[in-house]
């Protein structure tokens, strides 16, 4: 196997965010001994980038990701990769740009982690509208252009008739992660088997849906199951949702622990995982679920949680922005959890090993 120079390039890292998706696919590719590059815009305060053996890491520093451009100019021509990926439909173009004006003769790979629908548009001199009309001009010279699920695809194809994405599965399962889920809990509703224990986590933003998750258990409770729900992870709408938690007298049955660094432990220790998210790329939290061994309750929301769990195969699907569909998906979850045989099944084709190649 020929020895690669290879760059992984992202705008952002946040623990349960889209970016550390970046961070393993940097770490798999030193596992099978190529030079590795992780380029890092920037990264949330108090949050420590995990070490890992054979990539070397920069943080740039740059508050918006057009701040990353001279950098990579000056990246590639000084460094001359032979590969580079790049994530989030923004940084995509910047890195075409920027390869296409320094002559770099490395290949590119360009991954989309949210829907086009949000990012572009077709109303003229728009904002969107330019980000769309700079994409497709510079898209010949991506090598690849992929999409994290397969609904992804066909929304681009959509946006972009002529596009050439195709569907690349976010590495979840690989042997450091796995290392994670046997790690010690100091919480006691984790290590209290008496009450059922609901866990959702994510940025504590709208579009997460917190509050139709903390209505569902409310629901639950009103109809004699005594359940706690913990929801990990920080972000702006924590006030709306402690008063809402407040508001419906949550507080004995409900809390908002802030982040961990290590969800995997939770989950392992959680009897489901509940994701009640408006819009999706691919939730790599609801595979992290299922390979801790937690049953997955999810909305049906575009994209990604329909095609991870195949249907309903791998858990237990519900209707968004429906409290009281969600509530009764966790309640069947709680009655018949999916065996861990059948977990194990659905997340194999985010084991490292199938996501690349071993002849790459």
């Amino acid at each position: 196997m020929t020895r690669l120079k290879i760059a992984v390039i992202t705008p952002r890292y946040a623990i349960s965010g889209v970016p550390l998706a970046q961070w393993r696919f940097a770490a798999a590719f030193a596992t099978m001994g190529h030079e590795v590059d992780l380029i890092i815009g920037r990264c949330d305060a108090n949050l420590e980038i995990p070490p890992a053996p054979g990539v070397r890491v920069t943080v740039i520093g740059s508050g918006q990701t057009r701040g990353m451009f001279s950098y990579l100019v000056r990246y590639l021509r000084r460094a001359k990769p032979d590969v580079v990926f790049s994530a989030e439909d923004h940084l995509n173009t910047i890195l075409l740009v920027a390869a296409i004006l320094t002559q770099s003769k490395a290949k590119i790979s360009g991954s989309s982690r949210v829907t086009p629908y949000d990012t572009y548009s077709s109303t003229p001199f728009t904002k969107r509208w330019l980000l769309k009309w700079m994409a497709r001009a510079v898209a010949w010279r991506a090598n690849a252009l992929t999409c994290v699920s397969h609904d992804m695809v066909d929304q681009y194809r959509d946006v972009f008739p002529d596009a050439k994405h195709v569907c690349v599965y976010n590495i979840v399962d690989q042997p450091a992660a796995r290392a994670k889920i046997a790690q010690a809990v100091d919480d006691p509703w984790f290590n209290d088997k008496t009450r059922p224990l609901i866990v959702g986590a994510g940025s504590l933003m709208p579009w997460k849906g917190f509050d139709d998750l903390i209505r569902a258990v409310r629901i639950l409770i009103t109809g004699g199951r005594s359940v706690r729900l913990v929801i990990l992870g920080e972000g702006g709408s924590r006030p709306t949702l402690e008063a809402l938690v407040g508001e419906l007298g949550l507080e004995e049955h409900v809390r908002l622990p802030g982040r961990t660094d290590n969800p995997l432990a939770y989950f392992a220790r959680a009897d489901v995982f509940a994701l009640s998210s408006h819009v999706e790329g691919l939730p790599n939290v609801l595979v992290e679920a299922m390979m801790a061994g937690c049953t997955p309750v999810s909305v049906d929301c575009p994209t990604g949680p329909r095609e991870v769990l195949q249907e309903g195969r791998y858990g237990y699907l519900t209707r968004m922005r429906d409290p009281e569909d969600l509530a009764a998906g966790i309640a069947r979850a709680l009655e018949r959890p999916i065996a861990p045989d059948i977990l194990a099944e659905g997340v194999r084709p985010f084991h490292q090993d199938v996501v690349i190649s071993p002849t790459f």
